[in-house]
């Protein structure tokens, strides 16, 4: 070694034998890895919550839609016999209701006849 690495050495070595640096880099690795609540576990603790609130958010926005459709069902009523219709396909007396299923995205529509 030449004298630049001794003399490096010398300064470094102290403060890597100073117990104040050996507990404080104790404590550092005992936190990141061992404890309870460990850096991986917030982490993903942090990653569950981002997907819970977004999830708060969807759920939040259905429940003011659904309340909207209650309201205006609620108030009008060719808006009940239109929700009668689309949703559990009731029909009027004398008439026919035929449901054509669509094969290329296979989503079910009705034609009515009266």
């Amino acid at each position: 070694m030449n004298l630049f690495h001794m003399q490096a050495l010398k300064k470094i070595l102290p403060i890597l034998i100073n117990r104040y640096f050996l507990v404080s880099i104790g404590f550092v690795v005992w936190m990141l890895f061992f404890d309870q609540r460990d850096y991986f576990q917030q982490k993903a603790s942090g990653e569950e919550l981002k997907k819970l609130e977004t999830s708060t958010k969807y759920f939040n926005d259905e429940i003011n839609n659904t309340k909207s459709q209650l309201n205006n069902l609620q108030n009008s009523g060719t808006s009940i016999e239109k929700f009668a219709r689309e949703r559990y396909l009731l029909k009027r007396e004398g008439e026919e209701v035929y449901i054509f299923e669509d094969t290329s995205s296979k989503k079910t529509t009705t034609e009515e006849k009266k």
